[in-house]
C-alpha cells in the first residue's frame, strides 16, 4: 500500500517537468542560429543562377550581333566600291551566303543608288535566337539585327602642280626625269571617272613665275611694259594665301642679269615663253603633258614664288579671275578654262580637296631687282630689254656706282623665310602640301620638309626615284578624294 502511494505521488508530479523541458527546447531552438543562412543562401544562389543565365543569353546575343554586323559591313563596303563592276545587290547577297547567313537577309531590304562617280548601298538583316535561361521569365527569343550604309563618292579636287625649271634642272637627266614623272602624275590624277571633278593647275618657276597675259590683265596690276607678264609680290603678300583682283600689284621688270645675249635678251628673269605660263584649272591630260614636254631649264631658283602662285590658285579670292577666263576664249577660239570649273577655286568650306605638290632640285638663292629709278621711263625699260644688266654695267658704269642700278630683293635665307610663311598659311587653311626634294642637299631637304604638311608628306629622291615620288603622291590623292 505504501509503495502504490509513492508511485501515485510521482505520477502526479510528472507533467510540470515535461512542459518545462518542451519550453526549454523551444527557447533553445529559437535562440539557436545554426542554419539560419541556408534560406538566404538558397535565395541568393537562385538570383545568381538567373543573373548568370541572363548574362549567357545576352552574351550569345551580342556575339551573334557582332558577327552579323561584321558581315554586313564587309558586304556594304565591297558593294559600294565604284571600281567593282558587279551588281551591288548581288555582292551583298553573296557575302551573306558565304557566311551562311542568307536566310537573315531580305533582298527587298537592300537599296542601291548608283551613278557616275557615286554609289550608295544600304541594307538590313535580321535573325532570332532562342534563349536558354531568360525564357523562364517570359523572353523566349531575342531579335538580332544589323544595318548599315556605305557610300563612295569621288570628291572634287583642286591640285596645284608646282615644278622647278631653274638652270640646275638642266644638269644630268634631271629635266628629262621630271618631265616623265610629271606626265605620269597627270595621267594618274586625271582619269575618266574624275571628269569635271579633278582640276590640275600647272605652275612652273625659276627666278620668277609667268602667270600669262590672260591672268595678269584680270588682276589689278600696274603695267610697265608688254614684254612679259610677271608680278612683283611684297613680303607681306606671303602672309596670306590670297592673290586677289582687289589687291594692287606691280609688274615685274623685264631684264636679264646673268646671260649676255648680245641683243634682245632671250633669257629674262621673268619667263616669257608660252609654255612657261601657268595652265590654270585644266582636266586635259594632252594639254598639260604637251606643256610639260616643252619645259626648258633656265635662270635661278625662287621656290617661294612658285609656292605663292600654287597656293594662290587654291584661294577663293582667285575665283573671279577663273570665272572670267571660263567665260572667254583664247585667240584660237578654244576655252581658257573649262566652263565646269568656272566656280573654282571653291570656298574653303565647300569640301573640295585642295593640295599643292611642290618640287625643287635646289635652294633659294640671292636675287636682285632693277631699282625703280632705273626703270621709270619707257626708254629705260626698252634699254634693259636689249641690254643684259651685269655686262652693261661692267662696260659702262664704274663698279662703285653699280648699286645705283640694282638692289638685293632677298637673300637665300630671306627667300626661305618667305617660303616658310606661305607654307604655314597654306597649312592653316587646310591645304595639303606635298614637297619633293630632287637631288637636294641637307639644307634644301630641311626647308622642303618644313614646308610639307608633315614629314610623311615630304619626299627626298634621286634620279628615277622622282617618278616613284610623284606616283606615290598621285595614288594618295586619289584615295583622299574618295569619301567613304
Amino acid at each position: 500500500m505504501v509503495n502504490n502511494t509513492k508511485k501515485l505521488k510521482r505520477q502526479g508530479a510528472g507533467p510540470r517537468p515535461r512542459r518545462a523541458a518542451v519550453v526549454s527546447r523551444l527557447v533553445g531552438f529559437a535562440r539557436d542560429e545554426n542554419g539560419v543562412m541556408v534560406p538566404l543562401t538558397l535565395f541568393l544562389f537562385l538570383i545568381m543562377l538567373i543573373g548568370g543565365g541572363m548574362a549567357y543569353d545576352f552574351m550569345r546575343f551580342e556575339m551573334e550581333r557582332v558577327r552579323l554586323q561584321a558581315v554586313m559591313d564587309r558586304a556594304l563596303l565591297a558593294a559600294a566600291n565604284t571600281k567593282n563592276d558587279l551588281e551591288p545587290k548581288e555582292i551583298v547577297k553573296d557575302y551573306f551566303a558565304k557566311a551562311d547567313m542568307a536566310s537573315y537577309l531580305d533582298p527587298d531590304d537592300i537599296s542601291v543608288i548608283n551613278r557616275a562617280g557615286y554609289r550608295r548601298v544600304e541594307a538590313q538583316a535580321n535573325k532570332q535566337i532562342s534563349t536558354q535561361f531568360i525564357g523562364q521569365v517570359g523572353v523566349d527569343v531575342l531579335d538580332v539585327s544589323a544595318r548599315g550604309i556605305a557610300e563612295e563618292s569621288i570628291g572634287n579636287a583642286e591640285v596645284s602642280l608646282v615644278l622647278d625649271i631653274s638652270g640646275s634642272m638642266g644638269r644630268s637627266s634631271r629635266l628629262s626625269n621630271m618631265r616623265t614623272a610629271a606626265k605620269e602624275f597627270v595621267d594618274t590624277v586625271i582619269k575618266e571617272d574624275t571628269e569635271d571633278l579633278v582640276s590640275v593647275s600647272l605652275v612652273t618657276y625659276s627666278s620668277q613665275v609667268n602667270p600669262g597675259r590672260d591672268i595678269m590683265t584680270r588682276l589689278n596690276v600696274t603695267q610697265l611694259h608688254d614684254y612679259s607678264h610677271c608680278i612683283e609680290f611684297k613680303d607681306s603678300d606671303f602672309d596670306t594665301t590670297a592673290i586677289s583682283p582687289d589687291t594692287s600689284y606691280t609688274q615685274f621688270p623685264f631684264f636679264a642679269d646673268n646671260y649676255d645675249t648680245g641683243g634682245y635678251i632671250d633669257s629674262p628673269e621673268c619667263p616669257d615663253e608660252s609654255f612657261e605660263e601657268i595652265v590654270p584649272f585644266s582636266q586635259s591630260t594632252a594639254k598639260l603633258k604637251d606643256v610639260i614636254g616643252d619645259l626648258q631649264a633656265r635662270e635661278n631658283t625662287s621656290i617661294h614664288l612658285g609656292m605663292k602662285w600654287g597656293v594662290g590658285l587654291l584661294d577663293p579670292a582667285f575665283q573671279p579671275i577663273i570665272q572670267s577666263m571660263a567665260e572667254a576664249d583664247d585667240n584660237g577660239g578654244s576655252e581658257l578654262v573649262p566652263d565646269v570649273f568656272a566656280d573654282r577655286p571653291t570656298a574653303w568650306t565647300a569640301g573640295a580637296l585642295k593640295t599643292v605638290v611642290l618640287m625643287t632640285d635646289g635652294e633659294n638663292v640671292k636675287t636682285i631687282r632693277i631699282r625703280d629709278e632705273a626703270y621709270e621711263t619707257p626708254s629705260m625699260r626698252y634699254h634693259w630689254a636689249y641690254n643684259e644688266l651685269s655686262s652693261w654695267l661692267d662696260e659702262h658704269v664704274d663698279e662703285d656706282k653699280h648699286d645705283d642700278y640694282y638692289r638685293t630683293a632677298y637673300t637665300a635665307d630671306e627667300g626661305d623665310d618667305l617660303l616658310d610663311r606661305i607654307c604655314t598659311e597654306a597649312k592653316k587653311k587646310g591645304i595639303i602640301v606635298w614637297t619633293i626634294g630632287f637631288e637636294v642637299n641637307n639644307d634644301g631637304a630641311d626647308v622642303m620638309e618644313d614646308c610639307a604638311s608633315s614629314p610623311a608628306h615630304f619626299y627626298r629622291v634621286e634620279g628615277i626615284e622622282l617618278s616613284e615620288a610623284f606616283g606615290s603622291i598621285a595614288r594618295q590623292l586619289n584615295q583622299l578624294r574618295l569619301i567613304q
